[in-house]
């Protein structure tokens, strides 16, 4: 079982990682913006409030929607998607439900989706 802990050593340890004050989430700068990779998922728990966040799930980015879809497929107990997510490719990951090793691959190419080419390319 992954935790927030691990979200956190995993995504601070790719270069260029930065964490936005404020909030669970991690973005590395691409073009002078901060580009976030991995969050806390905001969960509507009453359609007439605002969204509250829910630290046993993180959203994590993904290269499109394609992959987006092929992960729902290959692990519908860990990932899952909401209808605010249609049409953006990021995936929603149950912690409860992942271990260390594919959590770690998944944030690393969200990580590659946001970061600049030449930070990429170093990293690989």
């Amino acid at each position: 079982m992954a935790t927030e802990a691990d979200v956190r050593r995993i995504s601070m340890s790719l270069p260029g990682a930065e964490q936005p004050p404020g909030r669970f989430a991690f973005a590395v700068r691409n073009k002078g913006k901060l580009r976030e990779f991995v969050w806390v998922w905001m969960e509507r728990v009453n359609p007439r409030k605002p969204r509250v966040a829910n630290h046993d799930v993180i959203a994590v980015r993904v290269a499109n929607l394609e992959e987006r879809d092929r992960l729902l497929t290959e692990n519908s107990t860990a990932y899952f998607t909401e209808p605010h997510y249609v049409g953006f490719p990021a995936v929603l990951v149950r912690l409860k439900e992942m271990k260390v090793a594919p959590l770690r691959s998944l944030i690393a190419a969200g990580w590659r989706c946001q970061a600049p080419p030449d930070l990429a390319k170093r990293r690989r």
